[in-house]
This record gives structure tokens, C-alpha cells and sequence, in this order.
């Protein structure tokens, strides 16, 4: 960690210090504080030529306080004492304002994280503005040259960010972490007799170093653009579907929804009531693990001081947990299992090949590469999106394809998972590879 990030940490733990201290004189029963602080530079250009460069510094207090199960918060980017003072009063007055909830309050003392080990997640990068264009440039020409046919750029970015963040609470407990996030992307355009078409491609990671060279991500982004020259309609059908890897990650995040407190509380999640149910296939199984150094989504405590911990999602198929806040564990009479701000690096158990051999797995179909539209219903599970990709005959792409729809129902999607693929898209918190389901409507002509 840079000296100067070291020092601003300490700052900022002593300024959640003296806001709980000010909670504590006031006499109430609970108060939490959060702070982050997060700089960084997002740079974009098109055709070479510098769209928008933008640094950014911001951050700001919020406290939470907690009397007779009445809850107040109140916020300030200004960290002086007497502003941090009016903060914490702010929010007591409006606790005493607000209605009393039985479930409102702190997460359980005996919840609280006690290993604060370092997760690797700090890799801070000396991005310049010259350095960045060049970068993005170097992308927009490598999505040009990656076909004939992609005659214009709709341009690359790049965004290099690191941040603090600290949490405490009155249990006694502050915790603190520093992360760091790079980016790159690029969009081409391509055109041919039939019409024009776009794609794109991006790398993430928390080490700049480990980031896919621009020339990967435009390249990658001017095949995929010009691989979707001349999409054809199709007949409706149904027929076997294969989600891409990419598209696999929206699938499988539509399980963290409705398995999710709030959801399940409100009832509004389709999966309510499903607590040891089979979900899924007896191959699948989904592990979260919260301590992976560098990845993405690793975390020592959740957003309430709740300790991770490994744990199985589902295992052969039988959903194993809820994901639950301290409010929602209340609401619903279970254990909290901290994940108040959501998932930790999961990873899914994958028991087919390649995509080559996803292909040949799935015969004659389609290959599902975009997703359009939100026809997603939480509470039933019913399941309806506009598509695009490619039909499949015989494990061999034969045309690409547009202006479908695909539809479904999740909990049947689910349990008639045939396979998921080995190319998994690291991209994300949620580890997927391609997933092949045995059967869906696609409504075309």
C-alpha cells in the first residue's frame, strides 16, 4: 500500500471513530458508519480523438442510528468535527421521527469479523491522461483492422480507480479495506449489403498488469461486430438453447434475486419457500468463496461488519441458503449470512467441454450471445427476452440471427440445465461458462 493511501485509511478510521463516539454520547441504542473515498481517471475516445477525460475524488460519511427500533441516517463529505457532529445529531433527530420496526438494528455483536486479513485487492496504477489515449487508440485500430468490413469505431474507454472504505459500528467494531479497479473497453461498428451491426469487448481487474492488451479487446471487439453481419430471422421454434458464457452470468444472476432477503421478505422472489429444494441438476453446485486474493469480489466482512465465510450455495442441485442481511435474517426468523452487499466470488461446477464441444452438444439450435429487455418476472419466474445470435446445425454455426424472442420459466430453465461449459467469463463475481438448456420457445417469423 502507497504511504499516501496508508495515511488517508488512518484518517478516515479516526473520522468513523469520532462519529460513534458523538452516536454514543447521544444515548442510543445502535449506530453504524460507512465511509469511502474513491479517486480514479475515466478517459474515452473515438476515432483516436479524446471524447472526455475526467478525474475524479469523492466520498462521503454516512451514519445510521438506531432508538426503540426507529432508524435515522443522515450523511456529509465534509470530515471536520463539527460537521461530522451535526451529522450524527441530524440522524438521531430523524430517528426520532420515523416509525419503530422490531427488526431494525445492528447486526449481532457475535457477528462481527475478528480476521481482518489482507485479500491482495490494492494495486494501484500511475495512470497519466497521454498514456490512457494511447491505450484506447491502440484499441479502436486493433477493432478496425480486425476485419474489412467494420468501418467505424463507436470508441474505447479506460478507467483506472482506487478507493478506502471503512465501516464501524458500536459493537465496538471498524474494519477497513483498500481496492483498487481498471478497465478497458471498445465498441465497432460494422456494415455490409445487409445493414450494420455492433459489438464490443472489455477486460476488468484489480491489477492493471493483469488486464487483456488493448489490442485483444478490439480485436476480439471487431470479430464479434463482424461475425453479426448479415443475421437472418428465423421461424419460431423450440429447440435446445446455449447461453454464452457472458449470457450464463445474467441467467444464474437471476438466482441471486430471488434467493435474496428483500425479495424473499416482500415476497416477491419465485424461489420463495425453496430453502432444500433441488433447483437444479444433481451436477450443479455453486461455492462462494469471500477471501480469494485479488479477485473481484472479495471481501473480510460484509457491509455491516458480518464476517464472510466459504459456503455452499447449492450443492447437487438443493439450494443450501438464503442470502440474508441482518434486517432480512429478522424479517424471515433465519441466520444472517452476510451478504449485505451482495455475492462473493462464486464459483459453479462445470461438466461440459469447450464451446466447441458445447456446440456439438447442442446439435441443432440456437446460440444466444445478446439479451434485450427486462422480461423477467421475480415473483413468478416466467421468463421472455429479445435475443440475438446464432442458429446451429449440426454443432456448426451456420448464420447469425436476430429479432427473436426467447422464453421460458426460470425454475423449469434451471432444473433442465444439460450442461455448462468449461470457457468461463472471469469478468464477473459469478464464475459461468457457457450453459446449454434442454428446451425453450424462440418466437421468430
Amino acid at each position: 500500500m502507497s504511504e499516501r493511501l496508508a495515511l488517508q485509511r488512518a484518517e478516515l478510521e479516526q473520522a468513523v471513530e469520532r462519529a460513534l463516539e458523538v452516536a454514543t454520547g447521544l444515548g442510543l441504542d445502535g449506530a453504524e458508519v460507512a465511509l469511502q473515498k474513491q479517486q480514479g481517471l475515466s478517459v474515452s475516445t473515438r476515432l483516436g480523438e479524446v471524447e472526455t477525460v475526467e478525474f475524479n475524488k469523492d466520498g462521503a460519511l454516512g451514519i445510521s442510528v438506531f432508538r426503540d427500533g426507529c432508524k435515522g441516517n443522515a450523511s456529509t463529505s465534509d470530515l471536520s468535527d463539527d460537521a461530522i457532529r451535526a451529522a450524527v445529531k441530524a440522524a438521531a433527530t430523524i430517528a426520532s421521527q420515523t416509525s419503530a420496526d422490531q427488526y431494525n438494528g445492528l447486526a449481532e455483536a457475535n457477528q462481527m469479523a475478528t480476521e481482518l486479513t489482507d485479500l491482495e485487492l490494492y494495486h494501484p496504477y500511475d495512470l497519466d491522461p497521454q498514456q490512457a489515449v494511447a491505450l484506447a487508440a491502440r484499441a479502436e485500430q486493433a477493432a478496425m483492422a480486425a476485419d474489412s468490413r467494420i468501418v467505424n469505431s463507436d470508441g474505447a474507454s479506460i478507467n483506472s480507480h482506487e478507493s478506502v472504505k471503512v465501516y464501524g459500528n458500536s459493537h465496538g467494531f471498524i474494519g477497513s479495506s483498500c481496492s483498487s479497479r481498471h478497465s478497458l473497453s471498445c465498441v465497432a461498428i460494422g456494415q455490409d449489403e445487409h445493414g450494420m451491426e455492433r459489438d464490443y469487448d472489455y477486460t476488468v481487474a484489480r491489477d492493471f498488469n493483469n488486464l487483456l492488451s488493448p489490442e485483444q479487446v478490439g480485436k476480439q471487439a471487431g470479430i464479434d461486430t463482424a461475425s453479426r453481419l448479415g443475421a437472418q430471422k428465423i421461424d419460431t421454434c423450440q429447440v435446445p438453447v446455449l447461453f454464452s458464457a457472458a449470457q450464463s452470468v445474467g441467467l444464474i444472476g437471476h438466482l441471486i434475486g430471488a434467493i435474496s432477503g428483500a425479495s424473499l421478505y416482500r415476497n416477491a422472489s419465485f424461489l420463495k419457500d425453496s430453502l432444500g429444494e433441488q433447483l437444479f441438476p444433481d451436477w450443479f453446485s455453486i461455492n462462494e468463496d469471500p477471501h480469494r486474493k485479488g479477485a473481484l469480489a472479495s471481501a473480510m466482512f460484509d457491509g455491516e461488519g458480518v464476517a464472510t465465510r466459504q459456503r455452499s450455495i447449492v450443492t447437487a442441485g438443493v439450494l443450501d441458503t438464503y442470502l440474508l442481511t441482518a434486517y432480512s435474517a429478522r424479517r424471515l426468523g433465519i441466520n444472517n449470512t452476510g451478504h449485505a452487499g451482495g455475492i462473493y466470488n462464486w464459483d459453479l461446477n462445470r461438466n461440459g467441454g469447450d464451446l466447441k464441444a458445447m456446440l456439438k452438444q447442442l446439435g441443432t439450435g440456437l446460440y444466444v450471445t445478446e439479451m434485450m429487455g427486462q422480461g423477467v418476472n421475480g415473483v413468478t419466474g416466467d421468463y421472455s427476452r429479445g435475443a440475438a445470435g446464432f442458429w446451429v446445425e449440426n454443432g456448426e454455426i451456420k448464420y447469425p440471427v436476430h429479432e427473436i424472442t426467447i422464453a421460458g420459466n426460470l425454475k423449469h430453465m434451471y432444473r433442465n440445465m444439460v450442461a455448462m461449459g468449461s470457457d468461463v467469463d472471469s469478468r464477473h463475481s459469478l464464475a459461468a461458462g457457457p450453459i446449454l438448456l434442454e428446451s425453450m420457445m424462440v418466437a421468430g417469423n
